[in-house]
Order: structure tokens, then sequence, then C-alpha cells
């Protein structure tokens, strides 16, 4: 159709230019001739269109076959898919109508089981109600036959199962703390046998005194100089005490600092020696004495590092190691107390596979915080864990430090170590000693200690204060409380008490029964 427009569009055109064309020419022939091109050209355009009109009808004509074709073919795909469809569907209701009656019969057995199952529970019921009145008759008569309640018997039932538990619960704890201290003792036995052999140190340790001998009683009144001069000097640049009394030829040098004491003991020693006695001379002397003592301080780490093996210490921390030389504990000298437990720590750490290096080292700086707990609050073993941190010491030892007397918890099996090599150090014989004073003080305490607790009639302490007997009541106190009794007390006396070496608790409990024959 597009076709046929464009020929007769181009007709007219071609017409129309043949009749401008003429009109130019203004020529009838011209017009003549253009008119008959004009005509056979429009003619050949109807041809032309004709025969256009012609192919797209046939064109038309194939077309609309080809669609009705089609769509023949896509109707009998949907009738062919509707009954597919329509057999699936039924089908499928089959499917329900069946899944239908099966359900109906399910439902039916259900309602069935259903009523059997109340007719069970009713009859239950009745067999419980008969059951309950039968059982209240009984409690009721067995009521008047015992001469006591339900709950008076269940009581006294409760209270003879609890003695018999008791008792069997006292007599398996003996049974085994039995046998884990016959294990325990023998290690530990071969244990501290083995590390004390190895050691093989002398019992009595070097003792520091602060009493200075002099050659007559003539030279206290030159050590007091005139109006005192002399002694105020001597006290103002030592930093002690200087006691002139009624001993014999000496005097006494009091001071809480260790160190200070051993300057003040040495250079007092030098003056009475030298006879000089004047505030200069005392001045030069005490200078060169204190740097004396700290070349010896210095030394006295350095070497108790050595022998221990322990490399990598600050240089602070060796000095104040070297000051334990001059500090005493019971006697027992602190700088020979700390070498030996590190070596006693170092061979019970080898024996039980535990870290050597950290056993050592908790065991030669345990007791360092003495060397400063005159000057600083608090307890040795904190103060001392304090200062080696700051210097880059390792945490477990850090622990064994703090925790050697119970004031932390333990953090590692070398903390156990080295309280266990503290102990036997200070605990083997000659090692330490105490005075009269804080003897009796410690025999006291231990028995009122003991006396504190209920339960308990008498108290005794026996073997120096090293071990304490408590009689007890034994309406009062049975088996498994006197175990317990045993612990608490041991307990109460670690942390009330200071004291050399260990305390064993005795708890006696004893029931006698006396009888006469007539």
């Amino acid at each position: 159709m597009d076709t046929i427009i464009f020929a007769i569009v181009t007709a007219v055109i071609g017409l129309g230019a043949g009749i401008a064309l003429g009109a130019r020419r203004g020529k009838s022939t011209l017009l003549k001739e253009q008119q008959e091109q004009g005509q056979s050209a429009l003619v050949k355009a109807s041809e032309d269109a004709k025969q256009l009109m012609k192919n797209a009808e046939v064109e038309k004509t194939q077309i609309i076959a080809d669609a009705a074709l089609a769509a023949k073919e896509r109707i009998n795909e949907a009738q062919e898919t509707i009954r597919r469809r329509r057999r699936d569907l039924n089908d499928e209701d089959e499917r329900i109508q069946r899944r239908r009656g099966e359900l109906d019969k399910r439902m039916e057995q259900l309602e069935q089981r259903d009523q059997q199952l109340n007719k069970r529970q009713s009859r239950l019921d009745r067999k419980e109600n008969e059951i309950k009145k039968s059982e209240s008759n009984i409690v009721e008569k067995l009521q008047g036959i015992a001469q006591m309640t339900v709950d008076e018997a269940r009581q006294a039932l409760l209270d003879s199962i609890e003695l018999d538990a008791r008792n069997d619960m006292a007599r398996i704890i003996r049974q085994v703390e039995a046998e884990a201290t016959e294990t325990a003792d023998q290690r530990a036995r071969s244990l501290i046998a083995m590390a004390i052999q190895r050691l093989a140190s002398e019992q009595v340790s070097e003792v520091s005194v602060s009493v200075v001998p002099l050659p007559s009683d003539d030279m206290k009144g030159r050590i007091i100089g005139r109006n005192g001069r002399n002694i105020r000097s001597f006290e103002l640049a030592t930093g002690v005490d200087v006691v002139v009394d009624d001993s014999p030829e000496a005097v006494t040098i009091s001071s809480f600092d260790p160190v200070r004491r051993e300057v003040a003991k040495r250079t007092m020693a030098k003056l009475v020696t030298d006879g000089r006695i004047h505030p200069a001379r005392i001045e030069k002397l005490v200078e060169d004495t204190r740097t004396e003592v700290e070349r010896i301080v210095g030394e006295e780490g350095e070497r108790a590092a050595y022998e221990t093996g322990i490399h990598g210490l600050h240089t602070e921390i060796l000095k104040l190691l070297g000051q334990l030389k001059f500090r005493t504990s019971y006697g027992q000298n602190q700088h020979a107390h700390a070498i030996e437990t590190a070596h006693i720590a170092g061979m019970i750490a080898m024996e039980l596979g535990a870290d050597v290096n950290i056993a050592k080292m908790g065991g030669l700086l345990h007791d360092i915080g003495k060397a400063i707990d005159h000057s600083v609050e608090g307890t040795h073993a904190q103060i001392g864990a304090d200062f080696v941190k700051r210097y880059g010491v390792k945490d477990y030892v850090v622990n064994c430090i703090a925790a050697h007397h119970h004031e932390v918890e333990k953090e590692c099996v070398e903390a156990f170590i080295v309280e266990a090599a503290d102990a036997i150090s200070g605990a083997r014989p000659g090692a330490r000693r105490e005075s009269l004073d804080s003897y009796i003080r410690r025999v006291k305490q231990l028995e009122e200690i003991a006396n504190t607790f209920d339960g308990v009639e008498q108290s005794y302490a026996l073997q120096a204060g090293r071990e304490v007997r408590i009689i007890v009541r034994p309406e009062v106190v049975d088996d498994y409380l006197a175990i317990q009794l045993a612990r608490d007390i041991a307990k109460q006396i670690e942390n009330d008490m200071q004291y050399p070496g260990q305390i064993k608790v005795h708890v006696i409990r004893e029931t006698r029964r006396v009888e006469y024959a007539k």
C-alpha cells in the first residue's frame, strides 16, 4: 500500500513539473508534449499501482492463511493442556477423598481410645481415693501405735540418717586423709631429705648484732664528749640511737634500718680503735664507712645471684638483696636464708619437673621486702613483690614472692615450691631462735585462739609451741565436726600469728562411761 501511494505521488509531481515547465516556456508545443508525457506517466503509475495492489492482495491472503494455521495449532495445544490439567485435578481430588476417608477412620479410632482412657482414668481416680483413704487410716493407726506424728517420725528418721552419715563421712575422711598423708609424707620426706642433704649448709647462721665492745668504761665518756657533742654528732651523721648505759664495756646501737645500723656499728668500732673522737673525725669516718658498706652490699647481692645461678637481675634488686646481709629474723641471717631457700627450691623443682629458674629466683627474692619493710608500709611479701615488679621480673616470680605467706592466691606450682623451701630453711634445727618473751606470748596466743571455738573444753601448747592439743566436749562436737574444728583452728593460727616453722593442731574427742558394780 505504501508503494502504491508513493507511485501516485511521483506521477502527480511529474505532471506538475511538466505543467510548470510548459508555463515557463510559454509555448503550446512544449505544453502539449508535457501533457502527453504526464498522461503516459500517469498511465504507467496506474498500472504499477494495480500490480502492487494485486501483489498486496496475494500477500494478505498468505498472511491470513498462516495466521489461521498458527491459531489452530495454539488452540490445539491449549486444549491438550486443559485436558492434562483436568486429569491431574481429577487424580488429586481422588487422593484427597481417600485421605479424608483415612482421617475420618483415625478420628473415630482416637475418639474410641479417648473414651477408653476416660473410663480408665475414672477407675484410677476411684482406686486412688481408696488408696488415700487406706493410707490415711494406716497413718492414723501408726501414729497411735508409735505415739508420734508424721513430722516427728520424719525428723527422727532424718536425725538417725544424719548421725549414720556423719559417722560414715568421718570414717571415710579419716581413711582418705590417712592414705593421702602416708603417700604424701613418704614423697615429701624423700624430697626434703634429698634437698637438705644436697645443700649441706651450716646449721647455725651468722647473727648481726648491734653491740659494740669497748676496751674500758672510760671510753664511754669520750664517746659522749663534752656536753654530749660527740654522741649528738654521731647520731646525727648515722641516723641511729646510741645507748650508753650501765652495761660493762659496751655501747648499744639501735635502728630499724639494718644498713644504717651496720654503718654506725663499723664507724663506732673504728672510732674506739683509733681513739680520736670529735665531730669532724666522726663525719669523715661515717662517710668512709657508708661507702664501704655500699660496696659490700653490691658485692653481696652479686655473690648471691652468682651462687644461685640467676642472671639478668636489675642493679637496684641486687643492692636490695645485698642489704639482707645485715638483716636477721629469729636470729637467722636473711641473706644466707635467701640463698639457701633458692638452692632448696631449685632442687625440689628439678625433682618435680617444674621451672627451675622461676623457683630459684622466687626463693632468692622471696624475703627481699624485709630490706625496706621498716620504711614502707605493708607486709614484706607484698612490699617485695611490688618492688621487683617495677624492674621487669616475671609475673610468676612476683607471685612466688607475694604468695609465700598466703597473702594472695598462688598461680603456679613454683609458688608452692618456694613456700615449702622457705619453711624448710627456717624450720630445720639450729636455723632460728626466738626470745623467751616472744616464746611465752606465742604459747599463750595459741591456747587463747583454741579456746575461742565452741565445744573446746581445754587446750594445751606443747613442744615449745609447735603443737597444740585441744580436748573437746563429745556431746557438742562429733567426729565430723572435730575434723572441721582442727582445720578452722589451723586456719585461724595462720591468719593471726607469726611463727617459725609449723604448728601441729591436735583435736582429741573421747567419750567415757563409768558404771559401778555393786
